[in-house]
Order: structure tokens, then C-alpha cells, then sequence
């Protein structure tokens, strides 16, 4: 869970009044959080954030902001938003996005702000929310990252572009030397660390002003001279670049907000994106951020009370809803305006649980269960123990992964020829009536597009690990044992959850023997009776890929082979890998047992 450290007397500040170590302990479950260390010898405190879907938190003026309204003050206004249909005037502020960037890192924001001198303490804090959004939330810059500049050197219109990484050089921050946008992946710090983002792209993302100084190699590195803000700046420019926008929008939006709290002016910034994204940009190709692109939720007064067990009014659940900080419009069903540095409303459960915080959760009566059970593992968890067991002992190491991912993942990626649909889109069709397959289950509200797919298969899961372990020694051997979803007519909800073992291995000498041997010593001491009959799955080499059969009516539980190098070319991967994927619920149908 993330963790923040915040100069108290900044948090004080924000919060607009001081707290001792006991009243932040009682009050800081208000943010799902707690005290991790109290204030040190340096004025800094640590505080530990149990949940991972409010970024707005993680910094000092975030989460001052949220205490501030729980203890009665008003909610704040900002008045820099953009909406759709109605965008800001941004003057000169201008940043022009070249095609070449769509084949890199498409997207990106910006904005800019002044008005407030800058304090070791603010910088402080404007480093830590960086770091913490686009480590945690952006995942360590990959879908997100964040640049701070020295925004009087700079002139409008900033560009940014796909540069050539060996001929575009510049003097990064932290050297005193030029180097190549290639060199700086090898030689400096955080090209080591963040080079692997971009290192297999054609090109490299890059940002310059109209006069060719440059600002950034994002999500790498800022200059030396731009990109280099000390305590004293008061004007500053921020951008963000990434893979997909709403990311990029919710990021802006809270270090917008952050900072307008901190006393700055925030001054809106338009992005003009080329002719070629058009299919791609919900809001059009000008877009002026900060932007305000969250959807109103619902949720029934009926609802609310059933869920938390009491009866509340319309007025005291919107009283609730406010002191969460959350606008509401008090009708039945209760309509929220989510706040611009929130994008959690997913559902009315969510709205549910604003409401029990901000009513105070020792505000409820607790209730003894009236039922009384033994525990024991099921069926399904001994099978599951049992396979992993015996995985272990072949030689595999276990890995878990997240159960939602995006349709690059899991259909992009996994389709061998959807590259060549993609770059051949027919006139007036969009990426995503090409990156489609009916068989995976779409998260109807996501939070963005990266968690908006369940996984239908372990193999991509499995896949994208060992697309990051090209360091380390081969072989490679990894499995999973978790669940899958995918669509089904004849499950009441059009979609069936099942436990599912899938296997990888990576090595030079992985072929179709070695993939059939792991298969049949699982099988062996698991004492199915299988057959296998050749198979048809676009994830593996035709010819070498086989079905697995089982039971009396020889009914299909799985199916292993030699991963198509179409997949692994997809994926970024350069040794031949086998890999197999088993539905360990259906084998269970069938009477088998651990």
C-alpha cells in the first residue's frame, strides 16, 4: 500500500489547523489511512494509505483537503476545468502533438501555474506526488509519468514528437555532459531504470518549445536547464505523457487541484493533437486541460440503507456525501457529481461506502453473526494446492497476477495478425472495433483502460512477465494457478468464472516435446486418463499445438503447445516459449479430485 511522506507543518497548514499524534491516529481512517511514524527530528511525518484507488491522497495537500471538509469545511471550487463543449481560454499556452508520437506514447496534458513562490517544502511535496501518481497509479511510468519545468524559459508552442534516438542528443538532468536519447538508456541512472519503456520503439518521445530547447526525453529524464526547478521558481509547467487519456486527465487533475490549494494560479494549456488520432480522442483533437471528464453515479436511498443495515434520510446520506468532500444533487436516487481529482465512482457500492465513511464508521452498531460454521478448504482449493505442489516439483516458479488488464493484453497482443488489422483500418472504423473478441468480458464502468478487461487466460498474464525478464538466466519456467472469466450464453450473467492452471516456459531450446513432457508428468501423478488430439489456437504454432481431452465423452480441458512468434514479436519476447493453459474446474466435473 503506498506510503507518503509529508512535512507536518505543510499538512497543518493545508488542513488549517494542528493535530496531535492522537487526533491524527482517531481521524485518519476518514482517508483509509494511518499514522506509519510520527513527526521525526527533520518536521516530516509518515502515513501509510490502505487503499490504492484514491491517488487524490497521496500528498500533503491532497490529503489535508480531504480532513479539511470531513471536519466541516466547504468544499472546494476550482475554476481552471475544462468540460466538453466548454474549454478554457488558454492564450498562447499551446502544445502541438506530432504523428510520430503515436507510434511511442501518444498522449499527453499539460498545464501550467504561478503566483506562488516555491518552498523546499512545496518541492518537496510536488516531487513526491511525481513520483507516488506515476509510480503507483502510472504504473512506474509506463502508462503515466510527470515533468515539472522552469516555465519562463520556455516559449510557446511546446512539441512533442518521436524523435530518432541516436541522432537526437541533449544535456539530461543530473549530468554536465550531452548524450544521444539511445545512450542516455546506458548511461544514466534513470534510463537504466525507465529505458525499457521505450527502448524497442522506432522512434522516442520527446518534448521542445518553438525554439528547439528541450524540455524532455519523457518518461525518462528532464534537461538540464529547463527541467531543473529550485526552491525560489514561482512560475512552473507541467506535463504528462502516456498511453491512455483518462489516466493522463485524473493525474493532471489532481496535481492541478494540489496545487491550486497550495495558493497557485493554475493556467489551462491546449493540446493539439494531428488529423491521424481523431478516431481515438472522445473529446476531440484540441483539447484544453485541466479537463473535467468524470460521469455523475447513482445510487438509491433504498439501496444505501439496505447495504449499511440503517435507516438514514435523504439529507443526512447528501450530509455524508459532503463531508467526503463529494457534491450531490438530494433526490432519490441520490445523484454525485464526483469531484474533479476522483475517478472511483464505479458503482453505487461505491457511493455506499463515501457515505458509511462520512458517517462515521464507530457511528454504526455492531451486530454478533447469528450463524455458525466450520471452516475447511474446498474441493476446488485442494485441487489448486495439490497441482501447485506438483508444478513446483517439476520445476516451475509460481507467479500471481492481476485478474484485469486491457484489451491490449489480452486480445492485441495474443492475435498474431490483429497488427496487420490495426494498420489496415478500413475508412470510418476505429481501434476499437478492431481490437475486439466477444469471448472476453468487458468491465462496463473501468477505471481506465488498463484495468478494463478480465482476463480470459492465464497465458498473457504469463506472458507479460517474461516480457520484462529478458536478464534473467534462462530457462524459464513459470506457472499460475488462478481464475479466469469468460463469456458464456448458458451462465445466467453471459459470463463463467473457472480455476485455471497456466504454464510458460522460455529457454532456446523450448519446443513441443518439452511443453508435452511437463503436461503428461502433471497428468501422470494427478491420475487423469487423457488423451490429446491436434489442435487450432491462433496463440500457438500451427501443427504444434494440441488439445487436451478427458473423461468418457473425451469432453476439452486444456490446451498446451509452442507459442506463435507472432505472439512473442507482440510481447517484445526474443526466446521460443511453450506454455499451456488447463481448466482445473471442469476436469473436477468429471469426478476427479486431489
Amino acid at each position: 500500500m503506498p506510503k507518503i511522506e509529508v512535512f507536518q507543518e505543510a499538512l497543518f497548514t493545508y488542513a488549517g489547523r494542528r493535530y496531535t499524534n492522537d487526533e491524527m491516529e482517531r481521524i485518519f481512517p476518514a482517508a483509509k489511512a494511518e499514522l506509519d511514524e510520527p513527526v521525526n527530528d527533520e518536521g516530516i511525518v509518515k502515513i501509510e494509505l490502505n487503499d490504492t484507488n484514491r491517488p487524490d491522497l497521496w500528498s500533503a495537500a491532497g490529503l489535508a483537503r480531504l480532513l479539511r471538509v470531513y471536519e466541516g469545511g466547504p468544499l472546494p471550487t476550482y475554476d481552471f476545468f475544462s468540460r466538453e463543449g466548454d474549454f478554457r481560454d488558454a492564450g498562447q499556452r499551446v502544445v502541438q502533438v506530432d504523428g510520430s508520437a503515436a507510434k511511442v506514447r501518444p498522449y499527453v496534458v499539460a498545464f501550467a501555474a504561478e503566483g506562488l513562490t516555491i518552498t523546499e517544502s512545496i518541492l518537496n511535496d510536488l516531487i513526491q506526488t511525481q513520483e507516488k501518481l506515476c509510480r503507483g497509479y502510472g504504473q512506474k511510468r509506463k502508462t503515466v509519468a510527470m515533468g515539472i519545468y522552469r516555465s519562463k524559459l520556455i516559449q510557446y508552442p511546446v512539441k512533442y514528437f518521436g524523435a530518432d534516438p541516436d541522432a537526437t542528443r541533449f544535456q539530461p538532468l543530473g549530468l554536465d555532459t550531452t548524450l544521444s536519447l539511445r545512450e542516455i538508456l546506458i548511461h544514466h541512472p534513470k534510463g537504466q531504470e525507465y529505458g525499457h519503456i521505450v527502448a524497442e520503439a522506432p522512434v522516442f518521445p520527446f518534448l521542445t518549445d518553438s525554439q528547439d530547447q528541450v524540455l524532455s526525453f519523457p518518461p525518462v529524464i528532464n534537461s538540464a536547464k529547463i527541467g531543473a526547478v529550485e526552491v525560489g521558481d514561482s512560475e512552473v509547467f507541467i506535463e504528462l505523457t502516456g498511453t491512455e487519456l483518462s489516466s493522463l486527465f485524473l493525474s493532471a487533475s489532481i496535481v492541478a487541484c494540489d496545487m491550486a490549494d497550495m495558493g497557485f494560479t493554475i493556467l489551462p494549456v491546449k493540446v493539439e493533437y494531428p488529423q491521424s488520432y481523431s478516431a481515438d480522442l472522445p473529446y476531440g483533437r484540441e483539447v484544453t486541460t485541466p479537463f473535467y471528464f468524470q460521469k455523475p453515479q447513482t445510487a438509491s436511498l433504498k439501496e444505501i440503507n439496505k447495504l449499511l443495515g440503517v435507516q438514514l434520510t435523504i439529507d443526512e446520506v447528501a450530509q455524508a456525501l459532503r463531508r467526503m468532500g463529494n457534491p450531490v444533487k438530494t433526490e432519490d436516487p441520490l445523484v454525485v457529481l464526483p469531484p474533479p481529482f476522483r475517478n472511483d465512482f464505479l458503482h453505487p457500492v461505491d457511493v455506499m461506502e463515501d457515505v458509511m465513511i462520512g458517517r462515521g464508521m464507530d457511528s454504526f452498531s455492531p451486530e454478533m453473526p447469528q450463524d455458525f460454521t466450520v471452516g475447511r478448504l474446498t474441493d476446488g482449493e485442494e485441487m489448486a494446492r495439490k497441482v501447485k505442489s506438483l508444478m513446483v516439483g517439476i520445476g516451475f516458479h509460481e507467479m500471481i497476477f492481476n485478474y484485469l488488464s486491457s484489451a491490449r493484453d489480452y486480445i492485441y497482443r495474443m492475435d498474431p495478425e490483429m497488427a496487420s488489422k490495426v494498420e489496415n483500418l478500413e475508412e470510418g472504423q476505429t481501434l476499437a472495433e478492431v481490437i475486439r473478441d466477444p469471448r472476453v468480458v468487458k468491465i462496463m464502468n473501468p477505471m481506465s483502460e488498463n484495468f478494463e478487461y478480465v482476463r480470459p487466460s492465464i497465458i498473457p498474464s504469463l506472458l507479460s512477465a517474461e516480457s520484462v525478464s529478458g536478464n534473467a538466466v534462462y530457462p524459464h519456467h513459470i506457472f499460475e494457478v488462478g481464475k479466469v472469466v469468460r463469456t458464456d450464453d448458458q451462465e445466467n450473467y453471459g459470463s463463467r468464472t473457472a480455476n485455471s492452471l497456466g504454464f510458460l516456459s522460455a529457454d532456446s531450446g523450448a519446443d513441443f516435446n518439452q511443453v508435452y513432457s511437463v503436461a503428461h508428468a502433471l497428468a501422470y501423478y494427478m491420475g487423469w486418463d487423457y488423451e490429446v488430439s491436434e489442435g487450432e489456437d491462433s496463440r500457438f504454432i500451427p501443427g504444434r499445438c494440441v488439445v487436451l481431452h478427458l473423461g468418457p465423452n473425451k469432453m476439452k480441458m486444456g490446451v498446451f503447445g509452442e507459442v506463435h512468434p507472432g505472439v512473442l514479436e507482440n510481447w517484445g519476447i526474443t526466446v521460443p516459449c511453450t506454455g499451456g493453459e488447463i481448466d482445473l474446474d471442469r476436469i473436477m466435473e468429471l469426478g476427479y479430485r486431489a
